[in-house]
């Protein structure tokens, strides 16, 4: 037995409901990249770095509108069920979450992109300065 199987995987019933669960909080830079800018882009995808940040480069389409200014009257011009996709400076940064739960108290569906910029850079694409 391994470190890896030391505690049992999950049966494959409790995964599937996890793994199901998680996508309905997260997507990922590559699904994003994929639709962005299409007839099927069904979500704003918002940058809550910060107007510095976002200045020096954001993944194209963004939206600026940092985390701490997330209010409802930022968001009045959106209908009530548009789905918002937060993204921040990278895995090691908690803004895209902070901006979720903002997103989530003004009763608007949200998911964070996993990664953020660092992951789009790693996945190869570039950001665009504003």
């Amino acid at each position: 037995m391994s470190i890896v199987t030391e505690v049992a995987a999950a049966d494959s019933a409790t995964a599937l409901a996890h793994f199901e669960q998680a996508l309905r909080f997260e997507t990922d830079c590559w699904d994003v990249h994929s639709v962005l800018g299409t007839p099927d882009q069904d979500f704003v995808l918002l940058d809550v770095r910060g107007s510095d940040s976002y200045a020096r480069g954001h993944v194209p389409g963004a939206v600026d509108l940092a985390q701490r200014k997330i209010v409802a009257a930022k968001l009045a011009d959106y209908p009530a069920d548009t789905v918002f996709v937060t993204y921040c400076a990278g895995p090691h940064c908690n803004g895209a979450a902070r901006a979720a739960i903002r997103l989530a108290r003004l009763g608007r569906p949200v998911k964070i992109m996993t990664g953020g910029v660092t992951g789009w850079l790693d996945e190869g694409f570039t950001l665009v300065p504003a």
